[in-house]
């Protein structure tokens, strides 16, 4: 059956090939995204201890003194 193997035209690219172009926005918003999220890593500053509230402090060493556990 020679029909059979034959390729529709349909499905064969024409000539020129397919041409696709995308928005400026779908290139740019990415770059400009990552570019922001990189800078924005980069700036920020080593996390510290934060400080314990004194009522908090006062707190935990009552607990522990009622456990039995020296402070």
């Amino acid at each position: 059956m020679p029909a059979a193997s034959r390729r529709s035209s349909a499905s064969a690219p024409e000539a020129g090939g397919l041409r696709i172009r995308l928005p400026w926005w779908a290139l740019g918003l990415p770059v400009v995204s990552f570019v922001v999220l990189l800078s924005l890593m980069g700036a920020a500053d080593p996390a510290g201890a934060a400080p314990a509230a004194p009522g908090l402090t006062r707190l935990l060493e009552v607990l522990a003194r009622l456990v039995g556990a020296t402070p």
